[in-house]
Protein backbone atom coordinates (compact mmCIF):
# COMPACT_ATOMS: atom_id res chain seq x y z
CA UNK A 1 0.00 0.00 0.00
CA UNK A 2 1.04 3.60 -0.39
CA UNK A 3 2.05 5.92 2.45
CA UNK A 4 -1.25 7.77 2.08
CA UNK A 5 -3.20 4.50 2.33
CA UNK A 6 -1.19 3.29 5.33
CA UNK A 7 -1.66 6.54 7.22
CA UNK A 8 -5.44 6.45 6.65
CA UNK A 9 -5.94 2.97 8.15
CA UNK A 10 -8.27 2.58 11.13
CA UNK A 11 -9.07 -0.45 13.32
CA UNK A 12 -12.37 -0.77 11.42
CA UNK A 13 -10.38 -1.47 8.23
CA UNK A 14 -8.92 -4.67 9.65
CA UNK A 15 -10.88 -7.91 9.90
CA UNK A 16 -8.79 -10.23 12.05
CA UNK A 17 -11.20 -13.14 11.62
CA UNK A 18 -10.88 -13.05 7.82
CA UNK A 19 -7.26 -11.81 8.01
CA UNK A 20 -7.97 -8.92 5.67
CA UNK A 21 -7.34 -5.20 5.48
CA UNK A 22 -9.67 -2.97 3.48
CA UNK A 23 -8.02 -0.04 1.76
CA UNK A 24 -10.65 2.58 1.00
CA UNK A 25 -9.16 5.96 1.86
CA UNK A 26 -6.00 8.05 1.83
CA UNK A 27 -4.43 10.53 4.23
CA UNK A 28 -3.13 13.98 3.34
CA UNK A 29 -2.08 16.97 5.39
CA UNK A 30 -2.97 20.37 4.01
CA UNK A 31 -2.36 23.66 5.79
CA UNK A 32 -1.79 21.82 9.07
CA UNK A 33 -5.05 19.86 8.82
CA UNK A 34 -5.37 16.11 8.45
CA UNK A 35 -7.57 15.21 5.49
CA UNK A 36 -8.94 11.76 4.68
CA UNK A 37 -10.12 11.29 1.08
CA UNK A 38 -11.09 8.51 -1.29
CA UNK A 39 -8.26 6.86 -3.23
CA UNK A 40 -7.38 8.23 -6.68
CA UNK A 41 -8.73 5.28 -8.66
CA UNK A 42 -11.41 2.58 -8.42
CA UNK A 43 -8.84 -0.20 -8.18
CA UNK A 44 -7.17 1.56 -5.26
CA UNK A 45 -10.25 0.53 -3.26
CA UNK A 46 -9.47 -3.04 -2.36
CA UNK A 47 -9.43 -5.69 0.34
CA UNK A 48 -6.26 -7.70 0.65
CA UNK A 49 -5.45 -10.81 2.63
CA UNK A 50 -2.82 -10.43 5.34
CA UNK A 51 -0.39 -13.19 6.26
CA UNK A 52 -1.02 -14.57 9.77
CA UNK A 53 2.20 -13.05 11.16
CA UNK A 54 1.05 -9.56 10.13
CA UNK A 55 -2.39 -10.11 11.68
CA UNK A 56 -0.70 -11.04 14.95
CA UNK A 57 1.58 -7.99 14.82
CA UNK A 58 -1.35 -5.68 14.06
CA UNK A 59 -3.40 -7.13 16.93
CA UNK A 60 -0.49 -6.51 19.30
CA UNK A 61 0.00 -2.99 17.95
CA UNK A 62 -3.69 -2.10 18.35
CA UNK A 63 -3.66 -3.44 21.92
CA UNK A 64 -0.85 -0.96 22.69
CA UNK A 65 -2.95 1.99 21.51
CA UNK A 66 -4.86 3.25 24.51
CA UNK A 67 -8.62 3.27 23.96
CA UNK A 68 -8.46 3.70 20.17
CA UNK A 69 -11.85 4.04 18.49
CA UNK A 70 -12.74 2.00 15.37
CA UNK A 71 -12.67 5.11 13.16
CA UNK A 72 -9.43 6.63 14.52
CA UNK A 73 -6.20 6.45 12.54
CA UNK A 74 -3.84 3.64 13.54
CA UNK A 75 -0.74 5.61 12.57
CA UNK A 76 -1.04 9.23 13.62
CA UNK A 77 2.20 10.44 12.02
CA UNK A 78 2.64 12.35 8.77
CA UNK A 79 4.28 11.33 5.49
CA UNK A 80 7.22 13.62 6.22
CA UNK A 81 7.71 11.97 9.61
CA UNK A 82 7.78 8.54 7.96
CA UNK A 83 10.37 9.80 5.48
CA UNK A 84 12.45 11.27 8.32
CA UNK A 85 12.35 8.00 10.26
CA UNK A 86 13.35 5.99 7.18
CA UNK A 87 16.35 8.27 6.68
CA UNK A 88 17.28 8.05 10.34
CA UNK A 89 16.97 4.26 10.35
CA UNK A 90 19.06 3.88 7.20
CA UNK A 91 21.76 6.14 8.61
CA UNK A 92 21.75 4.25 11.91
CA UNK A 93 22.04 0.92 10.08
CA UNK A 94 24.78 2.28 7.83
CA UNK A 95 22.87 1.50 4.64
CA UNK A 96 21.89 3.54 1.61
CA UNK A 97 18.89 5.82 2.07
CA UNK A 98 15.62 4.00 1.42
CA UNK A 99 12.35 5.79 0.70
CA UNK A 100 9.08 4.46 2.06
CA UNK A 101 7.95 3.96 -1.55
CA UNK A 102 10.99 1.71 -2.09
CA UNK A 103 9.44 -0.77 0.34
CA UNK A 104 6.37 -0.95 -1.91
CA UNK A 105 8.68 -1.53 -4.88
CA UNK A 106 10.46 -4.28 -2.93
CA UNK A 107 7.12 -5.93 -2.16
CA UNK A 108 6.30 -6.06 -5.88
CA UNK A 109 9.77 -7.47 -6.59
CA UNK A 110 9.30 -10.17 -3.95
CA UNK A 111 5.88 -11.15 -5.31
CA UNK A 112 7.33 -11.36 -8.83
CA UNK A 113 10.16 -13.59 -7.61
CA UNK A 114 7.61 -15.75 -5.80
CA UNK A 115 5.98 -16.39 -9.18
CA UNK A 116 2.73 -14.45 -8.87
CA UNK A 117 1.12 -13.09 -12.02
CA UNK A 118 1.19 -9.44 -13.04
CA UNK A 119 -2.61 -9.36 -12.73
CA UNK A 120 -2.62 -10.73 -9.16
CA UNK A 121 0.18 -8.38 -8.08
CA UNK A 122 -1.53 -5.39 -9.68
CA UNK A 123 -4.79 -6.16 -7.86
CA UNK A 124 -2.99 -6.44 -4.52
CA UNK A 125 -1.09 -3.19 -5.06
CA UNK A 126 -4.16 -1.32 -6.34
CA UNK A 127 -2.67 -0.61 -9.76
CA UNK A 128 -5.30 0.75 -12.11
CA UNK A 129 -3.78 -0.92 -15.17
CA UNK A 130 -1.43 -3.84 -15.79
CA UNK A 131 0.96 -1.45 -17.51
CA UNK A 132 1.76 0.04 -14.10
CA UNK A 133 2.80 -3.37 -12.79
CA UNK A 134 4.75 -3.98 -16.01
CA UNK A 135 7.02 -1.09 -14.99
CA UNK A 136 8.65 -3.78 -12.90
CA UNK A 137 9.29 -5.92 -16.00
CA UNK A 138 13.04 -5.63 -15.54
CA UNK A 139 12.57 -7.86 -12.50
CA UNK A 140 11.19 -10.73 -14.60
CA UNK A 141 14.45 -12.03 -16.24
CA UNK A 142 14.77 -14.89 -13.75
CA UNK A 143 11.20 -15.88 -14.55
CA UNK A 144 12.09 -15.92 -18.26
CA UNK A 145 15.01 -18.25 -17.52
CA UNK A 146 12.79 -20.52 -15.43
CA UNK A 147 10.22 -20.67 -18.25
CA UNK A 148 12.91 -21.63 -20.78
CA UNK A 149 14.25 -24.32 -18.44
CA UNK A 150 10.78 -25.76 -17.82
CA UNK A 151 10.05 -25.80 -21.56
CA UNK A 152 13.30 -27.69 -22.08
CA UNK A 153 12.38 -30.21 -19.37
CA UNK A 154 8.93 -30.61 -20.94
CA UNK A 155 10.51 -31.23 -24.35
CA UNK A 156 12.95 -33.77 -22.92
CA UNK A 157 10.13 -35.53 -21.08
CA UNK A 158 8.07 -35.77 -24.28
CA UNK A 159 11.11 -37.02 -26.20
CA UNK A 160 11.68 -39.69 -23.59
CA UNK A 161 8.01 -40.72 -23.59
CA UNK A 162 7.56 -40.85 -27.37
CA UNK A 163 11.07 -42.04 -28.14
CA UNK A 164 11.35 -39.42 -30.85
CA UNK A 165 11.99 -35.72 -31.29
CA UNK A 166 8.94 -33.48 -31.36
Amino acid sequence: MTKAELLALTPADIDFEKQTVTISKTFHRSKGRDIITSPKTKKSNRTIKMPPFLCEEMQEYIKMLYDIKPDERLFTVTKSYLNHEMERGAKQAGVKKIRVHDIRHSAVSLLINMGFSVLAIGERMGHEAEKITYRYAHLFPTVQTEMAEKLEVERMTKEGTNGENT
